[in-house]
């Protein structure tokens, strides 16, 4: 089975305000169970219009928002018992999402490297370091709270299968690797 890490930098204020000051090309994560990236989740914007009012999210690629974006896509191999443990997780995100929130207070204590973990707040790569972390698919060498989208790259065997704009990668023709169960 596969799972996709998928990095993106929009074209929004945000976005290039937190470029600025990471000097990373890519500053958002996500992580998506088909090639397709139909069904794909993080933490982000719950409203496209408003940065601000951000939650546990699924990602819609094809909205004009992220179509111009820049993206880098990796696979990673995991099995079964994870796929499934993964999928599981998300389902219960999904299913409580009213009581997860952004994490804007932890990517502020990030930026002063200060140890502050909040209950059911979540930012990106957060978010994805427990999916992965709690469905033993890895470990890390540091807090969960502590982990950037660049941390993410470290993980063993990923497979980079892309790089550049959201409509390029979209309108590709890709055989599906895997039928996800529709988690949402």
């Amino acid at each position: 089975m596969k799972v996709f890490l998928v990095y993106s930098a929009t074209n929004s204020l945000l976005s290039k305000s937190i470029k600025c000051y990471t000097k990373e090309t890519y500053n958002h994560v996500s992580i998506a169970f088909d090639k397709n990236l139909d069904q794909t989740y993080s933490f982000g914007r719950k409203k496209i219009a408003n940065p601000l009012i951000g939650g546990f999210v699924k990602e819609n690629f094809w909205d004009p928002f992220f179509l111009t974006s820049e993206c880098l896509i990796y696979s990673l191999d995991v099995s079964v018992e994870q796929y499934e443990k993964m999928l599981e997780i998300v389902y219960y995100f999904d299913q409580n999402k009213q009581l997860f929130q952004y994490n804007f207070l932890g990517l502020i204590a990030l930026s002063f490297n200060y140890d502050f973990k909040r209950e059911n707040a979540y930012f990106c790569s957060e978010f994805v370091a427990t999916l992965l972390n709690e469905s033993n698919v890895t470990t890390f060498d540091k807090k969960i709270q502590f982990i950037t989208p660049k941390d993410l790259l470290e993980i063993q065997h990923l497979e980079k299968i892309f790089e550049g704009q959201v409509v390029n990668y979209l309108s590709e023709d890709k055989t599906i690797t895997n039928r996800p169960l529709s988690v949402v």
